[in-house]
């Protein structure tokens, strides 16, 4: 099995940077957070966050090994119960974790920078099925899962390919890593995810990584982020913190965010569950600094309500947006980034509940400043299934905020006066001089809105938002072209994987 290299890293680094790229390769904001919070009731929250921390404590399963890292920098533990002194937690991550860092895309043209100002918005990730107005619901294959990472390579709105777009049920649960990562790599030159679901599958993630980057790049920068959950309430299990040691020791970036359904896995009110997750993230943080001072992290949180009638998770709520919103200004004040929001929706279908749910979270998280905003794009049913028409009515969504991002445009043609001159009162502006410079750019135009009058509409078929996305993505598949990647990369990462899946029998335990 050949070793990665630096020589094969420069390559996998230039093989796809003849592929043209957007001029942005993600959002920089150019208008202010909203905070919802005064300086002094986030100021409550930190205090309850440590406190939780102080008293109540988090228990690390089966993972001797953290609990000694914790103790030998100060905290105490009581069998798997890990107590931390007040302000440990934060002390250890300001003092190292970097505030705002470059993930690397094998395209340059496509590195995302995460942190401060930025926004980079990701697909859905980790459903089992996958849902088509043609197939209907179904279990996802290693197929769908391409067509994943090629509409998001395609949608100039996302930023990413993402990890688990989908999970393909049709490979064994022990190696469908290798075939996920390789889609990434094969079909894509956007930045990507790793495996977290073992630490071994962590390894082969930095493994295959360093064949398309080279051994001493991805030491000294970060390639891989990778998402790291809490076991709500106030628990992380051996497999979690197993994968962040993993991608701590090798600099790649843990994304670490308790994931909570409120009243479940959490208090009901706002105020406990910010303290609550934030308590778990310090948890995780701390351990990735103590792995690898300066390591990559990012703080994030993954909430949603729930019917406290069915016991069903709900999103688009607007008790989860405040807690994104709290979420964010805390990040902010701890000084590192921050994921969370999404498409989210419960909805079986992309219908007008899909539709609704998905944009109150999107556009709360652009306006409380999240910066990695995973799950943007084609999130149906809570996250069970991933859905083709949804991911591109999504990525629509996701273009609008760009343009929202992008602020007032306050120059001299932004103010116009020259046409208001022109024109003078009681006349239109559709021929005057400025009209005609601008209005190819001037306004969002949606690939699947339909804006024509109700007889124009009946003309062209009454077609639905599902039925013109289901176009949309189709149209999209047939027309896609692959980036450019190095063959002797590619042959690598196939005699890797081939090596690796060989050498252990397939099972389907997780």
């Amino acid at each position: 099995m050949p070793r990665p290299g630096r020589e094969g890293g420069r390559r996998g680094r230039t093989a796809g940077s003849t592929t043209e790229a957007p001029a942005q390769a993600f959002i920089t904001r150019k208008i202010p957070p909203y905070e919802i919070l005064s300086d002094a009731d986030l100021q409550i929250i930190e205090y309850n966050a440590d406190t939780i921390l102080e008293e109540i404590g988090i228990d690390i399963k089966d993972d001797p090994d953290a609990i000694a890292t914790f103790v030998a920098a100060g905290a105490s533990a009581d069998g798997e119960r890990v107590r931390f002194p007040r302000g440990m937690c934060r002390e250890i991550i300001q003092k190292s974790a970097p505030s705002m860092f470059t993930q690397h895309a094998r395209n340059p043209a496509r590195n995302v920078v995460i942190g401060g100002n930025n926004t980079v918005l990701v697909p859905a990730y980790g459903s089992p099925f996958v849902y088509s107005r043609e197939g209907g619901r179904r279990y996802a294959s290693i197929e769908d899962f391409r067509n994943f990472v090629k509409l998001a390579y395609m949608c100039e709105g996302l930023h990413h390919s993402g990890g688990t777009l989908c999970e393909p049920m049709d490979l064994p649960v022990n190696k469908r890593h290798y075939d996920m990562l390789y889609s990434h790599i094969k079909y894509s030159d956007k930045p990507f995810m790793g495996s977290v679901t073992a630490p071994e599958r962590a390894q082969d993630s930095v493994d295959m990584a360093k064949i398309v980057f080279g051994h001493d790049f991805v030491e000294e920068n970060c390639v891989l982020v990778n998402l790291i959950n809490a076991n709500s309430p106030m628990t992380f299990d051996s497999t979690m913190l197993g994968a962040l040691k993993v991608y701590a020791r090798h600099n790649q970036a843990a994304m670490v965010s308790p994931f909570v359904v409120a009243g479940a896995m959490s208090p009901v009110t706002s105020a406990a569950v910010a303290a609550q997750s934030l308590a778990e993230g310090l948890c995780g943080m701390t351990l990735a600094q103590l792995t690898r001072p300066g390591a990559p992290v990012i703080y994030g949180n993954f909430v949603s309500s729930m019917s406290m009638q069915s016991g069903a998770p709900t999103f688009g709520s607007p008790e989860a947006s405040m807690v994104i919103n709290v979420g964010a200004a805390l990040a902010r004040r701890l000084g590192v980034p921050f994921r969370s929001a999404g498409g989210f929706t419960a909805s079986k279908v992309p219908d007008a509940q899909a539709a609704y749910e998905a944009a109150n979270t999107l556009q709360q998280g652009l306006i409380a400043g999240v910066n990695f905003m995973l799950h943007t794009a084609g999130w149906l049913e809570g996250g069970l299934a991933m859905g083709y028409e949804k991911f591109v009515m999504d990525a629509d969504q996701a273009n609008m905020l760009a343009v929202y991002a992008n602020g007032v445009d306050m120059s001299e043609n932004g103010q116009a006066l020259d046409a208001l001159r022109e024109v003078g009162p009681g006349q239109h502006f559709l021929g005057c001089a400025h009209t005609q410079a601008n209005f190819k750019s001037a306004f969002y135009r949606s690939k699947i809105a339909d804006n024509n009058s109700y007889e124009q509409w009946l003309e062209d078929g009454a077609l639905t938002a599902e039925v013109r996305a289901e176009k949309l993505y189709k149209s999209m598949l047939a027309a896609y072209q692959p980036p450019e990647l190095d063959p002797e990369i590619d042959e690598r990462l196939i005699s890797f994987m081939t090596a690796k899946k060989t050498s252990f029998p397939d099972s389907n335990v997780a």
